[in-house]
């Protein structure tokens, strides 16, 4: 997560299910470090992947984002989780 090419992979799945290409569009890095990144959020647990076809489909796992989410309740009870409006 410190990796800002990490979450910003991460923040365009919060879109939805992408392609290893359609990420890769939005990144000006060789193919090799794009895969790098991949396979770190993959072992950490962060992505899960799917073949269709000749194409591996990246899609964020939600139900890590979920304890992570629960486990933070848990940590500050009481508090709640707030984005400043602009």
């Amino acid at each position: 997560m410190a990796d800002p090419t990490r979450r910003a992979i991460l923040k365009r799945l919060q879109g939805g299910a992408l392609t290893a290409g359609e990420i890769g569009e939005a990144f000006d890095i060789t193919s090799a470090s794009l895969s790098h990144h991949f396979a770190v959020l993959k072992h950490a647990d962060l992505v899960r992947t799917e073949r269709r076809g000749q194409f591996i489909v990246y899609s964020l796992n939600s139900t890590v984002f979920e304890d992570l989410a629960r486990m933070l309740m848990d940590i500050f009870p009481g508090k709640s989780i707030s984005r400043n409006k602009r």
